[in-house]
């Protein structure tokens, strides 16, 4: 506990232009997250509310040993999802039966973490039931929001961001002072900074400050209003923006004449740069504004081309827009990906409203998201795999937004469950999305529908995921259910898939002689080369129930034929599992340096794909093997460093029954050789690995942390003992800094000194080591 989490920063957030204006704003927020533990940064839309909080969150990265988290709260819109995005935004996945909230609390209760809630507002209800619930749960958890409105949770601080500072008019005549600074002020500072980016010998001169200073009045200092006006400075004069400005209403129509001033002028200000726009330009702002967070190149033309926009215009518009600060793009490896600001895309998506495409491009939009998952169903089983779950982690809120469309405004239940049925039971349960995975199965199954070969297909599925959820009454139910309509179709794959789930019902609950018949079952149905993933996921239970029944001949043929298959074919997501699943057959036949060269295969596969679960396994299974082979030390820290993957998962490695004895039996024996200390001190080693960092221990690229020496309490002073002694007790550095009438503020300095001094990154291993200390003599008496 108290690492940085998966998922978490300890760096920078990268900006993709510089931040000016707001170095007053930034340290009063830093001194109310000193005193306060949810601060809520509110404001019109284009004030610069995330913009603030991302400089915050890297001036006061040092101040949270376990990171700083951003959650991108504009992407979701579903309130149930709520609760899982933060959750994967931390690092935690979702495999467990326990709902979202319990596990992010469990996780987060003992960390000194920074959560970054970012655009808010349009979800407050399970945003407030969140911070509550963490707020209660977590004591040195700080939360910084951005919203429209504030949150009312008890505790919370709102800061109003206000628009940058503005000179004031210059007087004419000849008791006119001498002229500012205008630099000095925040507007034109960025006006002056974006214009530089636009024009790149930019610079203010007496022949345009009085303009520059008038049109960042006129635009009240709003920074993504004074960002569009500056990116115009390619096309015109500051005279010409001005006068435009000036041109342009600031009322807008009536329904919005009730709007506060500063909402109009940037209204104002968006509708001018719209109409500034060519008539392509402003089509393709419409019609981008359907996606959800962000978009590539690729599904941009397929969604968007058509009906007065070539597909070969689209790029090069793209690259206007982004000329005119519409869209920013952002570089993910190889790929760029583009998006909107919220207040941007909002705009957008009235003018698709107004334009009568927005039923059409949302077709669109369903559509194009399901031709990229059946693609990637397709392309699963190929070199290319690990692309694909590339693509889907990024593609994902997408796929999200096109399966919440079919399910509640095109009531498209057939295509809601083609999506969900294509590759995503491999990507969900690879990436842990399993209880959002269900969640939408049952969305689509729930509702009536016609017994077609795609609703079996996504009771398989469902059935699947409770099955390994360990909710085997609705697996059941679904198994039966898909059933009825299996036995109506003559489809071999459908068979087959039902099939393998009739044989995990039985793996799950110990009849391995009824599941080995029915994976044998559904084996026979499929032709060779047919229904590939099918195949896999038959032959992989298939060895693990001949594997627990002691069948070499058995288990050793599945291995030799899901290596034929997926060994040329390039695929890592079910190689790592038979990898991980022979290795371990291996491991009992008593060939413990091939076992462990097995299980470590596995591992490599699964850093490329991200599998936490698999990683698990294989961590923990590699320990065992370790533990056999007589490297107790590095049994007992693969051990830690697999309970920090349970960790994330959000589910005890107790609750896999039919393993955990292979986990007990590891843990006594290590104790037994090493002694309780040095084996506890290993064990926090490797929990105090970055998933990272654990994956190179376990492969043999690094070594284990050295503990630290007995010697080492001689380097602390005699206040940070004090601290350390209790830290140990549990106590947070608010009741800590309670005990000692000391400010947070140094209690935290207190405490990174002591992490520094020992080479710690967590507060678990000061606990550990002070007990350490104590057990051998070394430290003093407890206070």
């Amino acid at each position: 506990m108290g690492q940085p989490v998966e998922g978490a920063t300890s760096g920078p957030f990268l900006a993709l232009s510089s931040f000016v204006g707001r170095r007053h704003d930034v340290a009063e927020v830093r001194r109310l997250l000193s005193t306060s533990r949810l601060v809520t940064l509110t404001g019109p839309g284009g004030v610069g509310k995330t913009r603030l909080a991302l400089e915050v969150a890297n001036a006061v990265r040092r101040s949270f040993p376990d990171g700083i988290v951003l959650v991108e709260l504009d992407q979701v819109s579903d309130p149930d999802l709520v609760a899982s995005t933060v959750a994967v935004a931390v690092g935690l996945r979702e495999h467990s039966g326990r709902a979202p909230l319990d596990i992010l609390t469990d996780y987060l209760a003992p960390r000194h973490l920074l959560l970054v809630l970012d655009n808010s507002e349009h979800l407050v209800d399970a945003i407030v039931e969140l911070a509550d619930a963490l707020m209660q749960s977590c004591p040195d958890l700080r939360i910084l929001a951005t919203s429209r409105e504030w949150l009312n949770v008890a505790g919370e601080v709102v800061f109003r961001v206000a628009p940058l500072g503005l000179p004031e008019a210059e007087r004419e005549g000849p008791d006119r002072p001498g002229s500012p600074n205008l630099l000095q002020y925040g507007a034109v500072e960025l006006f002056v900074d974006r214009a530089s980016s636009a024009v790149s010998d930019y610079r203010l001169t007496d022949h345009n400050r009085n303009d520059v200073a008038e049109i960042c009045r006129r635009l009240d200092g709003l920074p993504l209003a004074i960002e569009l006006a500056a990116a115009r400075l390619r096309a015109f004069s500051e005279r010409e923006v001005l006068t435009r400005l000036s041109d342009h209403p600031h009322l807008l129509s009536s329904s919005r004449s009730q709007a506060p001033s500063r909402q109009r002028t940037l209204r104002s200000c968006i509708e001018w740069s719209h109409g500034l726009c060519s008539e392509q330009e402003q089509l393709l702002w419409a019609r981008l504004s359907v996606f959800t967070g962000g978009f590539e190149l690729d599904t941009a033309e397929e969604v968007c081309a058509g009906d007065g926009l070539a597909a070969a215009d689209v790029s090069g518009t793209i690259a206007h827009l982004i000329d005119k600060s519409i869209l920013v793009g952002q570089r993910h490896g190889e790929v760029i990906r583009y998006r909107m600001l919220d207040t941007i895309r909002e705009f957008g998506r009235e003018q698709l409203d107004q334009s009568g495409e927005r039923a059409r491009l949302r077709d669109r939009h369903r559509d194009a998201y399901l031709r990229l998952v059946e693609r990637a169903d397709a392309d699963w089983v190929s070199p290319r795999q690990v692309e694909w779950f590339a693509r889907l982690d990024r593609e994902h809120v997408n796929i999200q937004a096109a399966v919440d469309y079919c399910l509640t405004e095109s009531r498209d239940l057939d295509s809601a469950m083609r999506i969900l049925t294509a590759v995503y039971h491999f990507y969900w349960w690879g990436r842990g999305f399993a209880r959002e995975g269900r969640l939408l199965l049952s969305r689509a199954l729930d509702a009536p529908g016609p017994p077609t070969q795609v609703r079996a297909w996504a009771l398989l599925i469902d059935a699947a995921l409770a099955l390994a959820d360990g909710d085997f009454d609705v697996g059941g139910q679904r198994l039966a259910s898909a059933r009825a309509i299996e036995a109506t179709t003559s489809d071999p794959g459908t068979r087959a898939m039902a099939s393998w789930t009739e044989g995990s019902v039985a793996l799950y609950s110990g009849d391995l002689p009824a599941a080995t018949t029915a994976f044998e079952r559904g084996l026979a149905m499929l032709e060779p080369g047919q229904e590939l993933t099918v195949r896999l996921d038959l032959l992989l239970s298939y060895s693990s129930a001949a594997a627990l029944l002691g069948d070499a001949e058995r288990a050793t043929w599945c291995h030799e034929e899901f290596l034929r298959i997926t060994e040329p074919a390039g695929e890592c997501f079910h190689r790592a599992y038979a990898l991980w699943t022979f290795g371990l057959f291996v491991m009992h036949q008593g060939d413990l340096p091939r076992a462990a060269e097995l299980i470590q295969e596995s591992i490599a596969l699964r850093r490329e794909l991200r599998d936490l679960t698999g990683l698990g396994w294989s961590m923990e299974s590699l320990a065992w093997a370790e533990s056999a082979l007589q490297h107790h030390d590095r049994a007992a820290t693969l051990l830690g460093a697999a309970d920090r993957l349970w960790e994330i998962m959000g589910r005890p490695l107790a609750t896999y029954q039919h393993m955990y004895p292979f986990h007990e039996a590891c843990v006594q024996t290590a104790t037994e050789q090493l002694g309780r200390a040095p084996f506890e001190a290993a064990f926090e080693r490797g929990a105090a690995f970055s998933v990272d960092d654990g994956i190179a221990y376990a492969l043999g690229e690094r070594p284990a942390p050295a503990a630290p020496s007995s010697e080492q309490d001689t380097v602390l002073t005699a206040r940070e003992l004090e601290i350390a002694e209790l830290i140990a007790e549990g106590l947070s550095n608010r009741q800590i800094a309670t005990r000692f009438t000391l400010s947070v503020r140094t209690v935290e300095t207190h405490v990174q000194h002591i992490m520094l001094k020992l080479g710690f990154r967590s507060r678990t291993q000061i606990a550990s080591w002070l007990a350490q200390q104590h057990a051998t003599g070394h430290a003093p008496p407890r206070p």
